[in-house]
């Protein structure tokens, strides 16, 4: 790993020397723009909306739209006389306990690493904060921008989680949160049920990225030039709607049989798609009998025909009656 950043924590009257690792990277698989046709990379030139020129890096300066088609332009020089620019300090504020920080504020996680000779310093820190439970709020300035932070302990390593500020989290605006929506205690129970029974210990290595997996063996099999084999679809639940308290019986009954666990005397509640699947043979049921009730008397009539015909060709024809002489007269 690279260091990003450079500098202190500051603890009282005691300075940690630190380096600033980014903990995380994301897996996300990168595609660059392309020309369908000859596969030419697409390039983009910076050009001004007034004069129409291309400018370079050296000309560009950052502007703070304030309406009316007005901007106010802000140059490197602004930027270098905010305080923020050359600070190297991760102040400590206060420590409080973890279950007090909202997860919604957290954003990016950095590692750590004690400097020269603040190992001990570092050490001692991350020894006392661990015992006592708590996280550190802190503040810090990175990229030109200050920061509200935590500072916690991670496998032996002091871990910085960069937080959004307080303003920056919106507040949900919803219909239904004005509505006086009534829940059942017997459907609460069962939905609490169907949690105990879906309870587990998180253990995140067991969670794999399919989708990029999937892509990635698609680029594998273009690399290769070979067929990329389609993996099968999973069955959708069907979209009709269901008894809220059926479901929930249905889907403990599932949790359990996935668990290993014995289902329910005769079987359980039928699932939403099981139910589905009986409906729909319910109703192929009635249409296939009088099919096949149909296909039987015509085939009979059939077979009759074909019988009396064949009767008709094996009979010995009749033979004619002798006429009579005439009578002679004197």
């Amino acid at each position: 790993m690279r260091a990003i950043w450079k500098g202190a924590v500051s603890f009282g009257l005691v300075s940690i020397a630190v380096k600033l690792y980014s903990a995380t990277e994301e897996k996300d698989i990168r595609f660059h723009q392309v020309h369908r046709e000859d596969g030419g990379r697409i390039r983009y030139k910076r050009t001004c909306s007034v004069c129409g020129e291309e400018v370079t890096y050296d000309d560009i300066a950052k502007g703070y739209d304030i309406g009316g088609g007005e901007m106010v332009i802000l140059t490197d020089s602004d930027f270098a006389d905010l305080p923020l620019t050359t600070s190297r300090a991760i102040d400590v504020l206060e420590f409080v306990p973890a279950e007090q920080v909202d997860p919604i504020l957290y954003n990016k996680a950095y590692f750590l690493e004690p400097e020269g000779t603040a190992t001990k310093p570092y050490v001692l820190l991350r020894d006392a904060l661990a015992d006592s439970e708590r996280v550190a709020i802190v503040k810090v300035a990175l990229r030109q921008r200050e920061q509200l932070a935590t500072l916690r302990v991670r496998e032996g390593v002091l871990l910085l989680n960069t937080m959004l500020w307080p303003d920056e989290v919106r507040t949900p605006d919803f219909g239904f949160l004005g509505e006086d929506l009534k829940v059942r205690p017997p459907e609460l129970a069962m939905a609490s049920s169907l949690i105990d029974s879906m309870a587990g210990e998180f253990e995140p290595d067991v969670f794999t990225d399919d989708y990029r997996a999937a892509l990635q063996e698609v680029i594998d099999a273009k690399v290769e030039g070979r067929e990329v084999v389609q993996p099968e679809e999973v069955e959708a639940a069907p979209a009709a709607a269901v008894d809220l308290m059926a479901a929930l019986k249905a889907s403990v009954e599932r949790a359990r049989v996935a668990r290993g666990e014995q289902p329910a005397a005769g079987g359980g509640e039928p699932t939403p798609i099981t139910s589905a699947r009986s409906a729909q043979k319910a109703a192929k049921a009635p249409a296939k009998k009088t099919a096949e009730k149909k296909a039987g008397g015509t085939k009979k009539a059939a077979t009759k025909k074909a019988a009396e015909s064949d009767a008709a060709k094996k009979a010995p024809a009749k033979k004619a009656a002798p006429k009579k002489a005439p009578r002679k007269t004197a």
